[in-house]
């Protein structure tokens, strides 16, 4: 066994055996979904940060960086960006409303499930890209340095994830990602200073790089420049990356998890900093493997990468690796958690009378079974862009993100709307997303009928027919219009026990807060 997986097995057989240590201590359902409302600052930052910092902004943005230049760079400022709009706007409204799922503020306001089970359906969609990712990669990494067959591997990567779930819970998580969020960007931020140093420094850097772009036909000037993968692209990356965030129900998890109020603005704060981060470094990362072995793109650059931590020497390189599963874990693991506490909250109805011992083996076992089928799908799968899949599943859940800004911060919206304006911009997007697919091919050029019109607009108007942009913009126009054409009708109540008596003054106590 060599020094490099030496290291990258100590590091992960310690994080399995720190899971099955916080199991030995006894919880109830909310100290394994919430942390049971004891994490600080630090805690509810490395914790919220991890579940950005994953396949996507670790090798999926090096790799698209590789492809088409560093433009891609810009899911850092997106990563920020998104976690500090939640800390913002909906972290103390979902912690005083007591949710565990974005779908369950539906049920609060209006009684509707089918708002709930929407909610969850567009949630879901993403979670389940992310949980099929995750071992992906983590297989894709161990089978690639140790020779083990890539079936195998994936499902050492299932169990890691699974285990460390089931066993540390959110609270497990958050403990981890403090040191797994430190171990990522130092550690690879110090492979990428000594490869840059061996290389020959960043001048050197630059020039083979564009060297390696006129071997592959590359546009340098493009490639350079952070709008070269065009603003309809970065606008789509936006919209995907950042105003989902809202709806993406993990949040909900850690909100409910802070000790106290006014540990979660600072907490979502620099957990966006730190979020932020990841992706630079994997940007200059993905510059330097283009210098040193040629462009490449998507998932097939891990490899390359990989060697360039391990040609940086075998123990910086184990560090590098080990950093690089433990970001995909650090995602995995909350967002499994949060994939079983949606499922049991929004679509077993009757969960809401378990007892808490009951609600908890649900948890588990819906744990269990989750990643278990995510893996499977992970091994039958064949994944070319890790940061493009995860995109359109971030922009499936925009829908639902729209829907409960407008119910949180417009009393007027009404059940109607909100789902309705939930469901356009969903089903349109999906529907954009599968023409884009189907008829992108060169064989629709003269198909004729929808084919050959489709394949010829999609040419026309390039990435402004993203399916982020249906995502949003459907939900934007319908929701305002259907609370006009089906207003609510229900006298707006301030009683401290209804929905809006508790955001009143949740917004009084805020503006007191920051006045101070």
């Amino acid at each position: 066994m060599n020094i490099t997986s030496l290291v990258i097995i100590l590091y992960l057989g310690a994080f399995v055996a720190f899971g099955i240590y916080l199991n030995s201590k006894k919880g109830s359902a909310a100290d394994w979904a919430i942390g049971g409302s004891t994490l600080g600052i630090l805690m509810i930052a490395a914790g919220a940060a991890g579940t950005r910092i994953g396949g996507a902004g670790t090798y999926g943005v090096a790799g698209d960086v590789i492809a088409e230049g560093v433009g891609h760079m810009w899911y850092g400022v997106n990563s920020f960006a998104a976690l500090f709009l939640v800390g913002l706007f909906f972290a103390i409204p979902y912690r005083r409303l007591k949710v565990v799922s974005v779908g369950q503020v539906f049920d609060r306001r209006f009684g509707s499930y089918r708002c709930q089970w929407l909610t969850s359906l567009c949630v879901q969609a993403e979670y389940l890209v992310v949980n099929i990712i995750e071992p992906y990669v983590i297989g894709t990494i161990i089978s690639g340095f140790t020779g083990i067959p890539f079936p195998i591997a994936v499902a050492i990567g299932a169990f890691l994830i699974i285990s460390f779930t089931v066993f540390g819970g959110l609270k497990g998580t958050a403990y981890a990602n403090i040191v797994h969020c430190s171990v990522i960007i130092f550690g690879l931020l110090l492979v990428g200073l000594v490869a840059m140093n061996n290389i020959g420094g960043w001048d050197v850097v630059v020039q083979r790089t564009t060297d390696q772009l006129a071997l592959s036909g590359g546009d340098e000037v493009k490639w350079w420049s952070f709008t070269g993968i065009g603003i309809a692209t970065i606008i789509a990356m936006f919209i995907s990356a950042t105003i989902h965030t809202p709806a993406a129900s993990v949040y909900c998890n850690y909100a409910s998890s802070a000790a106290k109020e006014d540990n979660l603005l600072p907490g979502f704060f620099f957990a966006g900093v730190i979020a932020a981060t990841m992706p630079i470094v994997a940007g200059f990362i993905g510059i330097l493997t283009l210098a040193t072995y040629g462009a490449d793109s998507g998932l097939s650059s891990y490899l390359n990468i990989a060697q360039l931590a391990i040609d940086s020497g075998p123990i910086l390189g184990g560090i590098a690796l080990a950093a690089v599963l433990a970001a995909v874990i650090s995602s995995g693991a909350p967002i499994l958690l949060a994939s079983s506490t949606m499922f049991v909250n929004d679509w077993i109805p009757a969960s809401k009378n378990f007892a808490p011992e009951k609600k908890l083996r649900w948890y588990k076992v819906v744990a269990v079974i989750y990643g278990t089928i995510a893996a499977l799908v992970a091994w039958l799968g064949n994944i070319t862009s890790v940061l493009g899949l995860v995109l359109i599943g971030f922009a499936l859940v925009v829908p639902p993100a729209v829907a409960v800004a407008f119910v949180i911060y417009w009393r007027r919206t009404s059940e109607k709307a909100a789902f309705y304006g939930m469901a356009s911009g969903f089903f349109g997007g999906l529907l954009m997303w599968l023409f884009n697919v189907l008829f992108d091919g060169p064989e629709n050029a003269m198909a004729g009928g929808f084919a050959q019109w489709w394949h010829e607009t999609y040419n026309q108007i390039g990435a402004w027919s993203d399916p982020a942009f249906a995502t949003f913009i459907f939900p934007m126009i319908v929701v305002p219009l259907f609370t006009i054409i089906f207003p609510n009708t229900e006298k707006e109540d301030e009683n401290k026990d209804t929905f809006y008596g508790i955001l009143g003054r949740l917004q009084r106590n805020f503006k007191w807060t920051t006045e101070a």
